[in-house]
């Protein structure tokens, strides 16, 4: 196993970006520390063809495009402070009244204007005989997007020679806050031959968040019968549902123990993740807003190109006590952690 860097590009205040990459006998992990962004995952199909099975581009300044950012799908990125929609952009803690940024219809999404998905973080070299990666670190200033503390955050990617991609989320702060962070990776088996409706999804969920909108209605609803039903292996698009799924997925894991959240597989190409995390939910959302851009002269993504998986606790938690807390006071340590395991059958 080896770990390399190289510069990546310079953000438009003259910063400098760097692209890590972790390597195994198998499969490749291309990070960069701004928005801790996994920008490709080389991994072999079943013939030992290696092709990148996730959205991401191979230059900064493609992340900067307007194309990219008017449909904007946060590609590949760590999102905080509060991952999916907190509603009408309303926040109260401890009494007191926080108005956040409404950048998703009504709603406030993924921490707002600039969330971490648009930060540099420090980033600091692991390795060891079992696993390398990097450990990315950032503060969060108080009053950044409106949010309350100064929250520092550490997200830190290993990979091991099973080809275990971890990802360990820290948070600290010094005011009660809120915290919900998850990666925003779109996995596409196929290495983008074809788009992600014959993927096949397995979930360890019997239940779900029951929405209006978008927005949890406080309702924890059974999938058994519906087409929200993955508790055995279908294709995405076996329900014929025209926009896809961008729903919430509960696993009943409020202890924090660490399971096996679910199975995405592609047939032809012989490719499968297995997703394990210790936290409570899973958004699904399949790309249908993923915009079609022009990289290169090529035409690129577009509607169902990637599949996100993003293990987080459930949308606007702040507003439902009887969902788990995503409230972090001073003295606690935010502390998750989701594992996406590559295997070519």
């Amino acid at each position: 196993m080896k770990i390399t860097a190289k510069p990546f590009g310079k953000l438009k205040d003259g910063r400098e970006a760097h692209l890590f990459t972790l390597t195994n006998d198998e499969i490749s992990v291309a990070i960069t520390n701004y928005g801790a962004i996994i920008t490709a995952i080389d991994m072999p199909n079943k013939n030992g063809t290696i092709e990148n099975i996730v959205c991401g581009f191979e230059k900064l300044e493609t992340y900067f495009s307007d194309d990219y950012l008017g449909s904007y799908p946060y590609f590949g990125a760590l999102i905080g402070r509060f991952g999916n929609r907190i509603a009408n952009g309303h926040l109260e803690i401890e009494g007191k009244t926080y108005e956040m940024a409404v950048n998703n219809g009504p709603n406030h999404l993924h921490g707002g204007l600039e969330g971490f998905d648009k930060k540099l973080f420090d980033a600091e070299i692991i390795e060891s005989p079992e696993e390398v990666g990097i450990k990315l670190t950032y503060l969060s200033a108080d009053g950044e997007e409106n949010y309350p503390g100064n929250l520092k955050v550490t997200c830190i990617y290993t990979l091991n020679a099973y080809n275990d991609l971890a990802i360990q989320y820290y948070a600290e702060t010094d005011k009660t806050t809120v915290v919900n962070l998850t990666n925003h990776s779109y996995f596409n088996l196929t290495g983008q031959k074809e788009n992600i409706l014959n993927h096949e999804l397995e979930l360890n969920a019997t239940k779900m968040t029951e929405m209006v909108e978008q927005i949890p209605t406080g309702k924890i609803i059974p999938v058994v019968g519906t087409a929200f039903d993955f508790t055995s292996a279908k294709k995405i698009n076996s329900e014929g549902l025209e926009m896809g799924y961008d729903d919430n997925f509960v696993f009943g894991n409020e202890d924090g123990d660490l399971i096996l959240a679910g199975t995405l597989s592609e047939a032809k190409s012989g490719r499968k993740v297995e997703v394990y995390t210790t936290q409570p939910g899973m958004q699904v959302y399949t790309g249908y807003w993923i915009p079609e851009l022009i990289i290169d002269g090529k035409k690129k993504f577009g509607s169902f190109s990637g599949i996100a998986l993003e293990t987080q606790h459930y949308p606007d938690s702040v507003h439902h006590a009887n969902f788990p807390t995503t409230l972090l006071k001073p003295g606690e340590v935010y502390d998750e952690k989701t594992i996406y395991k590559f295997i070519t059958e």
